[in-house]
């Protein structure tokens, strides 16, 4: 199969789940071409994710008038279909947030894709996230080029369903997906009756290869790791708060980085735990599976997720996970078996959850640990997920 991911900006640090799901795609034989709208504004840190800048095409590098030209021959060929697409867009920008004439940008983008979609032979596009790429297949496929499928990853898509005609997008798609259960549920509310039977629920998925010899847990005082972007819906800063609550030598490591980190700075300062809690800023795999190595366990304070990656590498590594009960979590995390499960914004039962991983025994935690990775190689092989979507694409 011949398939093109429409991306919005790729790669990034967050979205290694992308670059896993498309190299499992390829081992199995296919073809996949990466176009993204524009390339990561930031230096890339993992050699993963420079590899994959060098493999993809980005559409607004190649300007205006590249961009007009292909809007004018689609028109010339089929004035019909790009009537249909001009209205579809003129009606995605009357309810969003960013407005009609950004959705005209998004149609003068779609032209293009869809030449080079024709160009490579491309036979399916793909999307992640209900945003921009999403709207750009969609138009992409109202100007005669190829089915179209999208990923929803929440929590953002489901914040905004009407400004993002989440409906619309799902309607025209010929599938959609969510990560979750959840999501899937979330979807089904915005979406027509009738498109129910085409929204699909596939995991995002680890490589089970990465995590075959899980280190043992060290004895000693208890070490948590947290990973993030350092933004309002991830909860670092409750997470200070919690750490600050209870009277224990618990550590605590923030991989990431993001617009909040000189507020998380100045509550760390403020709490004087700078001997307990040490910054990373962004790292590469590699790292973030030494780090998991060192910790007893992943802490995930989030108000708003999807379905976070860390909390399924946090598992593989055979860890317990302290989340909050939220989305598609406690789809994955189990309460007492796999790890705690507490109360989005509750710092009182955050707190009580990391003085009970601090007070467990290790061989509590080893069975957690081992139960965690259990449930997650068998539901989130990204082989077996990428298959899966392979499938639906055919």
């Amino acid at each position: 199969m011949n398939i093109a991911y429409i991306l919005n900006t790729y790669p990034q640090p967050s979205q290694s789940f992308i670059r896993r799901e498309i190299r499992a795609l390829e081992a199995q034989g296919h073809d996949v071409h990466r176009i993204a709208m524009r390339p990561p504004g930031m230096t890339l840190v993992d050699a993963q994710d420079r590899a994959e800048a060098d493999k993809t095409e980005y559409v607004l590098a190649e300007g205006g008038a590249v961009l007009l030209g292909a809007l004018w021959r689609r028109l010339r060929a089929d004035a019909a279909g790009f009537g249909a697409a001009l209205r579809a867009a003129i009606r995605m920008g009357a309810v969003s947030e960013v407005g009609r004439w950004r959705h005209l940008i998004y149609l003068a983008e779609a032209a293009y894709v869809a030449e080079r979609a024709a160009a490579l032979g491309v036979t399916h596009l793909h999307a992640h996230f209900g945003t921009n790429g999403a709207a750009v297949a969609m138009l992409v496929r109202l100007l005669g080029g190829p089915k179209y499928s999208f990923t929803v990853h929440g929590p953002e898509e489901f914040d905004a369903p009407r400004a993002l005609s989440l409906g619309d997008k799902i309607h025209h798609a010929a599938f959609t997906v969510a990560i979750s259960q959840f999501g899937r549920s979330q979807l089904c509310r915005w979406a027509h009756a009738a498109d129910w039977a085409r929204i699909e629920v596939v995991h995002c998925g680890i490589e089970p290869a990465k995590f075959n010899a899980p280190a043992p847990l060290r004895k000693g005082p208890r070490g948590l790791v947290a990973i993030g972007r350092f933004v309002e819906q991830k909860g670092q800063l409750a997470l200070i708060d919690a750490l600050a609550r209870k009277e224990s030598d618990i550590t605590l490591t923030l991989i990431g980085d993001g617009e909040m980190r000189e507020q998380i700075e100045s509550r760390i300062a403020q709490y004087r735990l700078g001997d307990r809690v040490s910054l990373t800023g962004w790292v590469d795999e590699a790292r973030i599976a030494d780090e998991l190595a060192r910790a007893h366990g992943l802490i995930m304070p989030s108000f708003a997720e999807g379905l976070p990656m860390v909390v399924m590498e946090a598992m593989a590594a055979a860890r317990p996970v302290i989340a909050t009960y939220i989305a598609g979590t406690p789809e994955l995390v189990q309460e007492g078996k796999t790890g705690w499960l507490v109360p989005a914004g509750d710092v009182n039962a955050l707190a009580d959850a990391m003085d009970s991983l601090a007070k467990a025994p290790l061989s509590r935690l080893t069975k957690m640990g081992e139960t965690g990775r259990s449930r997650v190689l068998e539901r989130h092989d990204v082989a077996q997920e990428a298959a899966r979507l392979a499938r639906l694409m055919g």
